[in-house]
């Protein structure tokens, strides 16, 4: 069996690398770097960015934990952004290792679907390569998306592309988009001397979480002296020196640079599908629960499909691709994706949110603790945020948020629950380790039925 994967970001290299395990002859089709978004203009830079402003904000509070620094605490831009490179540059070449390890042949340039088991590879030098294999898998990504109000630029208006490359602190930025990516970016500049303004055109941050949640957010990016204006939408744009954004309330704002963190869109122009009539729907490729496309032998994973934009699920999608493909029956558990947030406060969650369970009728219970009551929390400084545990009116945990220091490590816990249809009774009865902050998860699974003994 040969399989064909176009793409190397977190879906397509570890879709090759199943492949390749699986005793499949692999090939994978890049036009760029292995690794994709997450790992050269994503996740992993990004996270690396807040590393720096978590350890200069931790610096400028030492005295309060009896470390005494003399002299002045200042940010280099320049390390913090060879730091992230290094990191990123470290990952890529690990990716790269790992692909010829097992053995997985790549083949540089863009890829074109031209029939059912052929790919046109459009290389350096308009030289064409033709790959033919039994069975393909599409994983071409996204990139973001900007309407035709941001008159882009990618000097004045800009992209997540253009946030993580810039030399300079600007003065003051204009986010739009109170999403995982603009909340991201927005702290990070925050931290390093920007004004930061933020607008969201729902009514709250992160709108896809719960009022709760968002809130523990909000009152942070507050304190730390960003503007957020929420249910607001931006009507107009205007660039001369800065750029000047008329807001529906009426407002303008003016910064020296516009980030446009909307969202992102399927990369699947001129990839062939229309020609070989793959069904595309609103923007995304359809498949089936198998991730094959409306073609047999065609699969497509990440986020290119409906599915939400997380280089985990792309991972776990392409390996449920590879094995549909050699006749592995598997399905994606989509009821038990983690969702991730790397500000600080952290926010993670899982399942279904409070909201949503309201809206599918189901009975839900809830079980809340705060960070505040746990002593770890206390010893390390961080006492911001809480755990909550929805469960169905059976007591199974169909859903989990946590907001504070390390939540994203926490949810791991919570994600598992879910995936098994644990119960709060059975987590809860697990003796966690004292003292640590994942004492809160199993709080929180007691109060479902009121039984913490450390509940205020």
């Amino acid at each position: 069996m040969k399989i064909a994967v176009i793409g190397g970001g977190p879906g397509g290299y570890v879709a090759a690398i199943k492949a390749a395990q699986l005793g499949a002859e692999t090939i994978l089709i890049e036009q760029k770097k292995v690794g994709g978004t997450c790992l050269n203009i994503g996740c992993i830079p990004t996270k690396a960015l807040l590393t720096s402003t978590a350890l200069y904000q931790a610096v400028q509070q030492a005295e309060q934990y009896g470390i005494n620094i003399t002299g002045e605490v200042k940010i280099d831009l320049n390390t913090i952004n060879q730091r992230k490179e290094e990191i990123v540059g470290q990952l890529v070449r690990g990716v790269g290792f790992l692909l010829k390890k097992n053995g997985v042949k790549i083949i540089e340039g863009f890829g074109k679907i031209t029939g059912r088991n052929t790919i046109a590879v459009s290389k350096a030098e308009h030289e064409t390569e033709i790959i033919t294999a039994d069975k393909i898998i599409i994983a071409t990504g996204s990139k973001p998306l900007v309407p035709d109000l941001f008159p882009y630029d990618g000097q004045k208006v800009i992209t997540s592309d253009q946030a993580l490359f810039l030399n300079e602190v600007p003065r003051s930025l204009l986010i739009v988009g109170g999403g995982v990516i603009g909340c991201e970016f927005g702290q990070y500049y925050q931290k390093i001397g920007t004004k930061v303004s933020i607008i969201e055109m729902l009514d709250q941050l992160l709108p896809n979480e719960d009022p709760d949640t968002a809130s523990e957010l909000s009152k942070q990016f507050k304190a730390d002296g960003m503007e957020c204006f929420t249910g607001t939408k931006v009507e107009k744009v205007d660039i001369n020196n800065h750029v000047t954004a008329v807001l529906s309330s009426g407002d303008q704002i003016t910064a020296d640079l516009m980030l446009v963190a909307i969202g992102r869109k399927a990369n699947i122009s001129n990839i062939g599908l229309a020609e070989l009539g793959i069904e595309v729907e609103n923007g995304k490729i359809k498949v089936n629960q198998y991730m094959e496309t409306s073609i047999a032998g065609i699969y497509a994973i990440g986020d290119v499909v409906d599915t939400p934009f997380l280089a985990h699920l792309a991972s776990k999608e392409g390996t449920v691709a590879v094995e549909n493909a050699l006749g592995i029956k598997t399905t994606v558990n989509y009821q038990a994706v983690p969702r991730c947030v790397y500000t600080e406060p952290e926010v993670a969650a899982v399942g279904l949110t409070e909201k949503e369970a309201q809206a599918k009728g189901i009975k839900s219970k809830v079980g809340k603790f705060r960070m505040a009551g746990i002593g770890k929390a206390l010893v390390i400084g961080k006492t911001q945020g809480f755990v909550k545990v929805i469960t169905d009116n059976s007591g199974v945990i169909i859903g989990a948020s946590i907001v504070g220091a390390h939540a994203t490590d926490l949810l791991a816990e919570l994600s598992l629950a879910v995936h098994f249809g644990l119960t709060a009774k059975q987590v809860g009865e697990v003796i966690h380790p004292h003292p640590t902050l994942s004492e809160a998860l199993m709080e929180a699974c007691h109060d479902v039925d009121q039984a913490s003994v450390h509940a205020y």
